[in-house]
């Protein structure tokens, strides 16, 4: 009877153990930290970059000889940028991939506000509606977003590498990056959507590798080494490879198409494809309900709506058209210096040169005119040509 009651004990503790594993969890209060360093992160780059555009614009408008990298101003803003790529980097070691990556729209609201501070760019009213769209759609994805956690060990990675829904996600994945590649390079097809779709396929790519590299790191700080594996180094290549990758394509969009339309199309399409691969990959879905699922799904449309009007409302910078100025040249007298003009002025009144009064010039000056022929010798004139001609 006793062991009977001992074997009932010890099933029981094993299904325990088993309906409740300890690598899945989840915490709302992680999701909170994930989600506020992502938005402190996008912020603090917003800062970061307007700086350093500021300290361009100011020297563009001074005869300042200085180099920009020798400003104080720009050294400022790129520590910030760091220090904000350190904080979304580490808030993919918190919360869900497909929660963190829709909330770099929060850097396209913060570039909008903090533009009229730094650069003193106008806003319109539309304008307000745009970051409007865009902090309703941030608030439904931190509400609504998926709630799954993972310890990010090393055997937990190699699990999710080698399991068939991501290889067949990469498999479709490769074969549309080729095939995009291929029109690309050999069918010289420069359209803004391939251009973009590569970088989207590749960044989805590179936020995995990167919420791996911050898992493993912290789960090595909280005390269990992961620095030891090799799929740690091989998501660090990963990482570093895709992302320059991202970088080159980005640069040749940038020179075919205006940066503003480059900045929305590439949000929603590297959002999509984000989410899609930390469905696959993280499974960071699987225990949502349909309304969760619903209202994320909303919130990721109103941001995408945003984001775009956000983009839209932007002025096109005119490109700078270089010239020579009069006072630049020597030998050549301005039309505003000291109040000479360009050409000789010979009367009180400003003019620009032949548009002057010629009444007081001398007769070098003077138009040439036709004689006076007067009415008696044209009559006689006349009279003998009718002559002839009988």
């Amino acid at each position: 009877m006793e062991k009977a009651t001992i074997s009932s004990i010890q099933m029981e503790e094993l299904l325990t153990t088993e309906e409740t594993p300890t690598e899945n969890y989840f915490s709302y209060k992680d999701n909170l930290i994930g989600s506020l360093l992502a938005i402190f992160g996008h912020l603090i780059i917003s800062i970061g970059l307007n700086l350093q555009k500021y300290s361009h614009i100011r020297l563009a408008g001074t005869k300042d000889p200085r180099s920009y990298f020798k400003t104080k101003t720009w050294w400022l803003g790129l520590f910030l940028v760091i220090v904000g790529e350190i904080a979304v980097f580490s808030s993919y070691a918190f919360a869900p991939l497909s929660l963190i990556v829709p909330l770099s729209a929060v850097s396209n609201i913060a570039s909008s506000i903090i533009g009229i501070i730094f650069i003193k760019e106008k806003w319109k009213p539309k304008e307000f509606l745009s970051c409007g769209l865009a902090v309703i759609g941030t608030y439904l994805l931190i509400t609504f977003g998926p709630n799954s956690h993972e310890k990010m060990t090393g055997e937990n990675i190699v699990i999710h590498l080698v399991s068939w829904p991501f290889l067949l996600y990469m498999l479709v994945e490769i074969l549309a990056f080729c095939s995009l590649l291929y029109y690309y390079k050999q069918k010289n097809a420069n359209y803004l959507l391939i251009i973009l779709m590569l970088v989207a396929l590749l960044g989805s790519t590179t936020v995995i590798a990167v919420k791996a590299l911050a898992g493993m790191i912290i789960v090595s700080i909280q005390g269990t080494m992961q620095l030891g594996y090799p799929i740690f180094y091989i998501m660090f290549v990963c990482m570093v490879a895709t992302s320059i990758a991202q970088a080159s394509y980005l640069s040749q969009a940038s020179q075919l198409y205006d940066s503003a339309l480059i900045a929305s199309v590439n949000y929603i399409l590297s959002t999509t494809l984000a989410i899609s691969a930390g469905a696959v990959f993280y499974v960071d879905f699987r225990h949502e309900d349909v309304l969760h699922l619903c209202m994320f799904a909303l919130g990721c449309l109103i941001a995408f709506l945003g984001v775009f009007l956000i983009t839209r409302n932007r002025k096109k910078t005119k490109a700078f058209e270089p010239y020579v100025a009069f006072n630049s040249m020597p030998g050549v007298i301005s039309m505003h210096d000291n109040g000479s003009a360009v050409q000789p002025d010979f009367g009180s009144s400003f003019s620009y040169g032949a548009l002057q009064s010629n009444d007081s010039l001398s007769e070098v000056y003077t138009p040439a005119t036709l004689p006076v022929v007067s009415e008696e010798a044209a009559s006689a004139y006349n009279a003998l040509e009718h002559n002839k001609s009988e």
